[in-house]
């Protein structure tokens, strides 16, 4: 279900986040934990921003009934180390569950949700998988109380 691509020293269980994963979609999905310097450039080249950021999602450009027919991956998530280490210690959670986290809010970016132009439905579906895994607020959950 996760194609992983762990370009760094991040220790992490997978069985967390295929278990997630398969609760919200039957399709492939890359996961891709990278250095700064990567989700710099990703971020400069796909969305304009000149900085590092916490997790990108590039779904599949194909539409879903080809998906299903060839059975292509549901897209790319990509999630920065540094992030995860600096965000787990400052809020007292554990790596696995900020990486948990940022894989929901990717996850729900691929299947086609946008905060930053919806009207809290992202909020309110991540709240939910949240509850359901056991995890701690994400940003998106905290920002929105």
């Amino acid at each position: 279900m996760i194609d992983l691509d762990n370009q760094t020293t991040l220790s992490f269980e997978l069985t967390p986040l295929e278990e997630i994963a398969s609760s919200l979609s039957t399709k492939e999905v890359e996961l891709i934990i990278t250095d700064d310097k990567t989700m710099q450039a990703l971020n400069s080249e796909h969305r304009g921003k000149e900085s590092s950021t916490d997790v990108l999602s590039f779904p599949m450009d194909a539409p879903f009934t080809e998906q299903s027919i060839f059975g292509m991956p549901l897209g790319s998530i990509v999630i920065s180390e540094t992030y995860v280490r600096e965000k787990a210690k400052a809020l007292g959670h554990t790596i696995q569950d900020e990486l948990s986290l940022l894989f929901i809010h990717g996850m729900l970016h691929l299947l086609g949700f946008d905060h930053e132009r919806d009207s809290g439905e992202m909020r309110d579906r991540e709240e939910a998988i949240i509850k359901q895994f056991d995890l701690p607020k994400s940003l998106i959950v905290r920002t929105g109380e």
